[in-house]
């Protein structure tokens, strides 16, 4: 029976007080996640946006400044749900720089335990890296995010494929590369990739990171996310309506 957590550690160039500034505020998630509200206290009320119309809805069970953050779900599940529980702990590195330890917990036991856990991990893997991303290349700096999401048919071995076709891509890049995005309709967006997995393609640009996804291959989450810093800010509701409406027409949706 594998451990039923999901754990990851992660060295950042920042302080602690950095650190605990982009995990555990509001402002400071939406940097590296997605947008966030949160009350900055033990038992205040969380929420976030997923885009595309989907939210969700959290409470903190822990609030250590500088030391531990942790929260769950609003109100119990449903009986036969996961009830999942995420703690960040913050810690100061000899030398200076911060390490910060995550840990999700509140996996159901059951056949689709290796997909679920799977998701989570390559998810945390690339938010993680944002977070690192962020405080190597734009510290300090506000952020608009563009968020969006849909559920397509297929999966993403089969989806990919199509997915760069309509970013303008003629191949799979990779890490390194300098490549221009070219979805339909958006201004195009030139950077180097730092990810490129079997789920996600990333891109660094001048302004911000970029990252497209398209995860599973039994119905497929297919997302782009945007991460915008510094001013002048971008119409967000606009580029929000604009990549939300190149996702539903690059990929066939999900009904039913």
């Amino acid at each position: 029976m594998p451990d039923r957590e999901l754990r990851k550690e992660i060295a950042l160039d920042a302080t602690p007080e950095q650190v605990w500034e982009a995990i555990a505020t509001g402002p400071g998630i939406a940097t590296w996640f997605v947008p966030h509200s949160v009350e900055e206290r033990e038992g205040g009320a969380m929420s976030a946006d997923f885009g595309g119309g989907y939210d969700d809805t959290g409470r903190v069970r822990a609030w250590e400044p500088a030391r531990r953050f942790a929260y769950g779900a609003l109100t119990p599940p449903e009986e036969g749900r996961p009830d999942y529980a995420f703690e960040f702990l913050v810690e100061a590195r000899d030398g200076g720089g911060t390490v910060l330890r995550f840990v999700q917990s509140g996996f159901l036991d059951g056949a689709d335990w290796d997909g679920e856990y799977g998701s989570f991990d390559a998810g945390w893997g690339l938010f993680l890296l944002n977070l690192r991303q962020y405080l190597a290349h734009f510290a300090g700096l506000s952020v608009a995010n563009v968020v969006t999401m849909a559920w397509a048919e297929g999966g993403a071995s089969t989806l990919w494929p199509v997915l760069r076709m309509a970013l303008g891509l003629d191949a799979a890049p990779a890490v390194g590369d300098t490549i221009t995005m070219r979805p339909n309709g958006i201004v195009p967006i030139t950077g180097v990739v730092d990810v490129a997995s079997d789920e996600f393609l990333g891109v660094r640009s001048e302004r911000g990171l970029h990252r497209i996804g398209a995860e599973g291959e039994s119905g497929c989450g297919v997302s782009a996310y945007h991460y915008f810093y510094g001013d002048p800010a971008p119409d967000v509701e606009a580029l929000t309506g604009a990549w939300q409406s190149w996702l539903e027409w690059a990929v066939p949706l999900k009904t039913g």
